[in-house]
């Protein structure tokens, strides 16, 4: 099958109540995609889990009422500050929300991909997350040498009902170049789905070089493909795109109240309306 499709087709693959796995701001953030998942209104009450933290994007879903749980080890906006709309939301209330760390959301993704309950991992012990994931427990290890115990943490396996993220190019077989950003072929391998934008998409095979394919997530993890230019702005992308600094700063300011972020919103998914047309 084709898995080449237009972006307003790949955003609607979006469940509601979806486990919805998103990349941190330097991985390649799908912003025209989720610009498109907000503006269709359907995907709501998500779980959003942030591979391994949340930026702008995890911070416009909040805003935008899509989101139902969030589980992260920090949501910012880097040199902008803290997310607007996250730290209204957990003080209101707003979603339901689960530390973690950053090993121990890769540590997840691991045991989805293997098919495991659970993986052990040790730089959790003594600390305060611990005490406030109750899903997360700790034994003593079954295979320490005699001389006392020897906890260990299990964190259960983390498995995704669909991961969206952005890539440089493409080919129209649905093989996508991640580079070195292995953390996005951890979401692929932990989901069910795997939605993906391209700056562009080529008709040559990617897998046809054998450089440029130990950087290519196959095909055969890709359920969907969409052409979407300048997908992550005001992100970058990689060494490719430079992030719009400017703009971060200035949804940092408007989203401070959520009457600004409505009207910041409010204009990009004006625009959104316009890609989503171009790419149809």
């Amino acid at each position: 099958m084709n898995p080449v499709v237009d972006l307003v087709e790949l955003a609607s693959r979006v469940a509601p109540g979806a486990r919805l796995g998103l990349c941190a701001d330097y991985g390649g953030v799908p912003m025209a995609a989720l610009l498109e998942v907000i503006r269709q209104r359907q995907a709501r009450d998500l779980h959003v889990i942030c591979v391994p933290t949340g930026g702008l994007h995890v911070d416009m879903l909040i805003g935008a009422g899509l989101v139902a749980t969030l589980e992260t080890s920090a949501v910012t906006l880097g040199e902008a500050g803290g997310a607007p709309r996250f730290i209204a939301g957990v003080r209101r209330g707003q979603f339901r929300l689960l530390d973690a760390t950053c090993p121990a959301i890769l540590s997840g993704l691991l045991a989805a991909q293997k098919g495991v309950p659970f993986v052990p991992m040790r730089g959790l012990l003594g600390s305060d997350v611990l005490a406030r994931r109750p899903d997360w427990k700790v034994i003593d290890n079954p295979f320490a040498d005699a001389g006392g115990p020897d906890p260990i943490a299990l964190i259960p396996a983390l498995p995704l009902d669909v991961c969206v993220f952005h890539v440089p190019v493409a080919d129209r077989d649905g093989n996508v170049w991640i580079g070195r950003r292995r953390e996005l072929a951890s979401m692929a391998y932990a989901a069910r789905r795997t939605l993906v934008t391209a700056e562009k998409i080529v008709d040559r095979s990617l897998l046809d070089d054998e450089q440029e394919s130990a950087g290519v997530l196959p095909a055969l993890y890709v359920d969907a493909l969409a052409l979407a230019p300048g997908g992550t702005a005001p992100y970058g992308l990689w060494a490719f795109i430079e992030p719009d600094s400017k703009a971060i700063a200035d949804y940092a300011r408007a989203a401070r109240t959520q009457e600004g972020f409505d009207q910041w919103l409010g204009e990009r998914l004006a625009g959104a309306a316009a890609l989503a047309t171009e790419t149809a």
